[in-house]
């Protein structure tokens, strides 16, 4: 398996892979790939910036509305209808855009509340600034309403930080999901733009596992191009384009 700095990948599309790394090679000057192990090998800089280019952070706040509107209309009054306190997992969660949109709309339906929040990403860095909630430009809040921004939102500067009443919901930990064991009992496990740099193989992999680590009522929210091969037979139960439900033992219903 071939592996450099520990992303493996054997598990990202081939086409996309060569295509990113061939890029990556003639920014740097490099042509071989023999040579490019070298480099990463001796200059620490350049395995960071190979890190960074292929562990993706693309995100913002409320990414695509309608279904974050279905999310927080639809889906997570169901399950806290059902569940005291929801256990949620927001995998892939780069910069913190994503798991803190979802601890303001949770702020939002039941203030009294207090829910687990779990946010991992593979990159350390990331981690680290999705932390410090803060440095967001206004092109990462452009999904959010007034009523948000005044809420959650404090101006530093032409910068913008999370509040820290929704910064502290927020549990950050770094988790490889190709690599690393999946904790279980999530009501809400939330993964969106992120699977789709994976081969076929890798995709049933991670499915599967998002799938033994619902609970039965639980919920996956996944991106918007994103289609879990095999739904059916893996167990959910697709009602509406994106979320996917692991039935009630014995009902075949969410």
């Amino acid at each position: 398996m071939l592996q450099i700095a520990g992303v493996d990948l054997n598990s990202y599309k081939p086409e996309q892979m060569q295509r990113r790394l061939g890029a990556l090679m003639t920014q740097v000057g490099v042509k071989s790939f023999v040579d490019y192990c070298r480099l990463l090998e001796r200059d620490p800089s350049q395995l960071k910036r190979f890190r960074d280019y292929f562990t993706i952070n693309v995100s913002e706040f409320f990414r695509d509305q309608p279904k974050f509107a279905h999310l927080r209309e639809v889906m997570l009054p169901q399950l806290l209808r059902n569940r005291q306190r929801l256990n949620i997992w927001s995998a892939g969660c780069s910069y913190g855009a994503e798991p803190y949109s979802i601890a303001m709309i949770l702020d939002k339906l039941s203030p009294l509340r207090h829910h687990r929040l779990l946010a991992t990403d593979i990159d350390r860095r990331i981690l680290e600034l999705a932390k410090e909630a803060d440095g967001y430009q206004l092109a990462d809040v452009r999904n959010v309403s007034q009523e948000y921004l005044k809420r959650y939102f404090v101006q530093q500067g032409d910068k913008l930080r999370v509040t820290d009443q929704i910064r502290q919901r927020v549990e950050f930990r770094r988790h490889d999901l190709l690599r690393d064991p999946y904790e279980s009992g999530f009501d809400l496990i939330v993964c969106r733009n992120v699977v789709i740099y994976f081969t076929h193989e890798a995709k049933e992999r991670i499915y599967q596992g998002f799938y033994r680590s619902l609970s039965p009522g639980g919920v996956l929210f996944s991106g918007g191009t994103e289609i879990v091969p095999r739904a059916r037979e893996l167990g959910f139960h697709n009602g509406v384009v994106c979320f996917y439900t692991k039935p009630v033992a014995g009902t075949g219903m969410s």
